[in-house]
């Protein structure tokens, strides 16, 4: 992993319908955008990134089915076999097991998700956090783009493009890594 300073430029735009025309514009200039910051979720902002559609659903079924399968277990192995009670003459592993089965499975799925999608999203702790600019939390959209991975495109001509596509706003940020 790298490590140092990195440099970024930054555009800050006043409008959420502005940033979504400019990123497929800045994007079609062969321009890689690192990320859009916005103080609320834009929607339509996540194709425009050329972001593909996240697999968190198929991980909170696969821990549901974890806790689905880890209750009916543990319902079967403690009533059926270590402690069998005969409550009111009805089986061991009956349709009764159902709330608990419901909750594990509910419980299982929802813990592994909160763990996966901090730790997609490097939101453990101890991760670094990097503002770009503390007013996208309040009312500004801000766009940020890697220098490094934009070598092929002069520093001057991404400036312009984000000129161009309405930015109010344009500088330079390096950001340690």
């Amino acid at each position: 992993m790298e490590h140092g300073p990195k440099k970024y430029i930054i555009g800050v735009y006043a409008d959420d319908d502005v940033v979504l025309q400019a990123v497929p514009q800045v994007r079609a200039q062969g321009i890689r955008i690192y990320e859009v910051y916005s103080p609320f979720p834009i929607h339509g902002i996540d194709p425009a990134l050329g972001y593909k559609r996240s697999r968190l659903p198929i991980a909170a079924f696969m821990f549901g089915a974890t806790g689905l399968t880890c209750a009916i277990t543990l319902i079967s192995l403690t009533m059926g076999s270590d402690w069998p009670l005969n409550v009111g003459g009805k089986p061991h592993v009956s349709v009764s097991m159902v709330p608990v089965v419901f909750e594990g499975t509910v419980l299982f799925a929802a813990l592994g998700m909160v763990g996966s999608f901090f730790l997609a999203s490097n939101l453990g702790p101890g991760s670094k956090k990097v503002i770009f600019d503390p007013r996208a939390s309040d009312d500004k959209f801000i766009i940020a783009i890697e220098v490094d991975s934009n070598k092929k495109t002069p520093e001057e001509d991404i400036k312009q493009a984000l000129r161009n596509t309405g930015a109010i706003e344009v500088y330079e940020k390096e950001v340690e890594v």
